[in-house]
């Protein structure tokens, strides 16, 4: 799970880098991000060159409305995905990723978790996140993010997703989740599972905890799960992988787990761990863990 002790360890991938706090956040406004990741554009609410449809949206919630971003072909059916985005919620490196996904041929929800609290964007990039306090000032909002209400999220997402036009409701759905967007999707997938078919964390924290509803004893036999893992996390919790795999196993469970190669965060592309090449390892499975789940 991402929280403070990581911050002098992005200083120090930072340096190794040649950047400073600041370097870094230029490099991490959209048009870079865009130009770095081959993110396919969009354009809001009709079709583009690029062939995909964007549009903030508001959904319904037992909770109160969240606020999300919706991409998706301009034309056709396709299956749906909700991303579950990290600590920093909301903001255009999500975004960034969403389209690629879309570009893939799905239609790709990005939740704002905090939608309680605050609309998104709080923070423009992770950079922004550290220098202006973010741990401090999400603690009030994450606080509200237990395991029921994110199954209560699930359910209104989902059934707002089954609503659209640009949805295959013939197809499962998928769920991604970055930090601690990880266990967000085992939730998801545990609340939903008639529609959810495929869950994939990405450093994700809090997988294996003691309470009745620890991520690695709620997986569901109809889903399939990517559990990646980072290797700064698994230093610090060797056993958790163990603890998933026999979870699945015992369940009769399809999930490939597997400890990457790069430090916590590493497939987010403004945060300072980034990992191209990890990064680009862990897309190719999500890709084969949809194409076999959500399109099979």
């Amino acid at each position: 799970m991402c929280d403070e002790s990581d911050l002098a360890g992005w200083d120090k991938k930072l340096a190794a880098k040649g950047l400073n706090r600041r370097q870094f956040g230029l490099l991490s406004g959209a048009a870079a991000l865009a130009a770095c990741s081959g993110e396919i554009s969009a354009s809001n609410g009709e079709s583009g060159a690029s062939g995909l449809v964007e549009n903030m949206v508001l959904i319904d919630t037992e909770d109160g409305e969240m606020d999300a971003f919706f991409v998706h072909p301009a034309a056709g059916k396709h299956p749906a995905v909700i991303l579950w985005p990290d600590i920093a919620s909301l903001r255009d490196a999500k975004r960034v990723m969403a389209r690629r996904l879309a570009g893939e041929g799905y239609a790709v929800l990005v939740v704002n978790q905090y939608y309680r609290d605050v609309p998104g964007d709080q923070f423009p990039t992770m950079v922004d996140f550290r220098s202006g306090g973010g741990f401090q000032q999400v603690g009030p909002w994450r606080a509200k993010l237990s395991s029921t209400a994110i199954m209560r999220d699930t359910d209104a997402l989902v059934d707002w997703l089954d609503g659209q036009e640009a949805v295959d409701t013939s197809k499962g759905i998928g769920t991604q989740g970055y930090c601690m967007g990880g266990p967000f999707t085992v939730y998801s997938a545990h609340s939903r599972p008639d529609r959810v078919k495929a869950a994939a964390s990405f450093h994700g924290g809090g997988l294996v905890r003691d309470d009745e509803d620890s991520p690695h004893k709620i997986l569901e036999k109809d889903t399939s799960y990517l559990i990646a893992i980072a290797r700064n996390d698994d230093a610090k919790a060797p056993d958790d992988k163990t603890a998933l795999r026999e979870a699945a196993d015992a369940g009769g469970i399809s999930a490939e787990i597997e400890v990457y190669g790069g430090d916590h965060g590493w497939c987010v592309l403004d945060n300072p761990t980034y990992d191209e090449a990890e990064a680009e390892r862990a897309w190719s499975r999500l890709l084969v863990l949809y194409e076999n789940e959500l399109r099979g």
